[in-house]
């Protein structure tokens, strides 16, 4: 399994606390055991054969069940311990983490928390590798592989430069949006493909920009914003840390608000079933009481 995740000896090796010449000799003998080939050794990076393939997707299932049996022991203790690692996206991650992490870790003192800030392919990467057992993204996704459960809907607002017209109106409609006029976020963002989605949907996707700048964080948004001229959308847990000048730069839309779905998600084949449940009561008890109600203005993501 870790040479099928890291395809590579010698990473794999140091993964498994061996030495290279030990995990290739086990590899080896395993595949003289079974009579195949289980890694092409001919490509970089390494890859599985057919067979191989196969023979790694059942070591992975086996080892997941096997893993449920501590967590069956743990929950007949009423014990809640361990470790769990989460992925969660970069446009979630400085506003959602400060909101759920310090009342979890009170609570509960015998769980090892790991964070990662990653995009959601990456995300979805190491939930079926076993890199990672939850991720907090953006849905729904609709791929089988991945479970998911809803968190809660966090809606948009636009940051307006006090140089733009829409400076000058109030509340906004989805429609006064103009692709050209707004600073985004860089490819491979779940956010910036639901702003172009918005945008497409209301007609406003034509135009060229002067200068156009793909960001890599919301804060670097807010800046080009306030120091330039122009408009960028950010969610609304983003607006926490914004002082009275910059609150006056934030405007609201028109109902149904544009919002976007927040998801907990794992494997298919669970393991830290207990575990994801507390992290997601935890997060839901923590975010606004409005975000909480269903909304059907959802803006679904193209990844």
């Amino acid at each position: 399994m870790a040479l099928d995740t890291f395809r590579h000896f010698g990473i794999a090796a140091e993964k498994c606390f061996v030495t290279q010449p030990t995990l290739s000799m086990q590899i080896q003998k395993l595949e003289e055991e079974l009579g195949i080939l289980l890694f092409d050794r001919g490509k970089q990076p390494v890859i599985p054969t057919d067979a191989g393939k196969d023979v790694i997707a059942q070591a992975r299932r086996i080892l997941k069940e096997s893993a449920k049996i501590k967590e069956i022991i743990n929950s007949k203790k009423g014990l809640l311990e361990g470790e769990i690692k989460i992925g969660i996206i970069p446009t979630l991650a400085p506003y959602l983490i400060p909101l759920f992490l310090p009342s979890f870790i009170k609570k509960y003192t015998s769980v090892k928390v790991i964070l990662e800030e990653l995009k959601t392919e990456d995300i979805l990467y190491r939930l079926k590798n076993d890199l990672l057992d939850t991720g907090i993204l953006v849905g729904p996704l609709g791929d089988p592989q991945i479970h998911e459960k809803k968190l809660f809907y966090e809606p948009f607002v636009a940051y307006v430069s006090k140089k733009h017209t829409l400076y000058k109106k109030k509340i906004l409609k989805e429609e006064d949006l103009e692709v050209n006029d707004l600073w985004l976020l860089q490819e491979g963002h779940c956010m910036r493909s639901q702003v172009l989605k918005m945008c497409k949907a209301s007609g406003h996707d034509n135009g060229d920009s002067q200068v156009i700048y793909e960001a890599g964080s919301i804060e670097t948004l807010k800046k080009l914003v306030e120091l330039n001229q122009g408009v960028t959308l950010l969610p609304e847990l983003a607006l926490a840390d914004l002082n009275a000048g910059q609150r006056g730069m934030v405007r609201y839309f028109y109902e149904p608000e544009p919002v976007r779905e927040v998801v907990l998600v794992t494997h298919r084949n669970i393991v830290k079933e207990r575990l994801n449940e507390v992290l997601s009561e935890e997060i839901i008890a923590k975010v606004p009481q409005k975000m909480k109600k269903d909304n059907p203005n959802i803006i679904n993501i193209e990844l």
